[in-house]
């Protein structure tokens, strides 16, 4: 029988690549979208795309319905991919720049969690994948609704592997690194409409730092830059083994996160991090 999985966030980098090589692979992909410009490219590719906006209730629960539809009332995985980074010092970031951040990188996805788990206790058997990152590990300055976001992540996903121990659901979450993807580009929008860097205490740190790494005309991957493929790799383990992982670090970055994370006390980190 054919596995089927749904993926939210399909339309470039990390998302789309999961949807391409897992349909290569023979998967039935339900590959979301949250623009439909979007979805209409991915289907003139040959993939199965609908809209689901993490942000909307409705658009959640007809995306799953229609993946019901299409899949006779099984499925077998989840993949929670849909994601945006708001840059800023926390000091500038208002409360409604924060409650978005929050609503399409934890609240979307859980939301969807909790509408496919009964589907999954039915058929006794699910995978469920959340994509977290290295800053659901450790934090870095001016990212710190993204890091909130993915240390919630982190902390939600665990709960929840601990939750459906025994119910034949696997949990699992992908820590990727940096990643060859557009969140940079697509996280200028957000900066641009709700910092006002001029006006900030931190305007020495946004010129100097945040800045000329939003804005740079990227030609060469960043340090330990891997492609989207590398995550892909990760997702396949996790949806295909039988003994499917907790979690799944990928790039450099990430293992080296995880082992100061553990091995150094807080001080230390912090002067590592306040450099970075």
């Amino acid at each position: 029988m054919t596995r089927s999985v749904l993926i939210t966030g399909c339309s470039s980098g990390i998302g789309l690549d999961f949807a391409q090589t897992l349909h290569r692979r023979g998967w039935q992909v339900l590959a979301t979208c949250r623009k439909q410009a979007d979805c209409d490219r991915l289907t003139a590719e040959g993939l199965t795309s609908f809209i689901l906006d993490h942000d909307e209730d409705a658009s959640i629960t007809n995306a799953i319905q229609t993946t019901l539809k299409l899949t006779e009332g099984r499925l077998d995985a989840v993949v929670l991919n849909g994601a945006f980074a708001q840059p800023g010092a926390m000091e500038d970031i208002p409360r409604d720049a924060m409650r978005a951040v929050y609503e399409t990188n934890l609240f979307g996805p859980f939301e969807i969690i909790r509408q496919v788990i009964p589907v999954m206790r039915e058929q006794g058997h699910g995978r469920i994948v959340n994509i977290s990152s290295v800053l659901g590990i450790l934090p870095l300055r001016m990212r710190g609704p993204y890091c909130g976001t993915k240390f919630a992540m982190e902390g939600m996903t665990q709960a929840l592997r601990l939750e459906l121990a025994g119910s034949g659901i696997h949990v699992s979450v992908i820590q990727p690194g940096p990643i060859t993807s557009r969140i940079r580009q697509n996280a200028a929008a957000h900066f641009e409409r709700w910092i006002d860097w001029e006006n900030s205490a931190q305007r020495k740190v946004y010129e100097k730092s945040l800045m000329p790494r939003l804005y740079a005309n990227k030609e060469r991957p960043d340090r330990f830059e891997l492609p989207p493929s590398a995550c892909t790799k990760k997702l396949i383990h996790a949806l295909e083994h039988a003994h499917p992982r907790p979690k799944y670090r990928v790039t450099v970055p990430t293992t080296l996160g995880e082992i100061v994370r553990r091995a150094l006390p807080t001080s230390l980190q912090d002067r590592l991090l306040v450099k970075q």
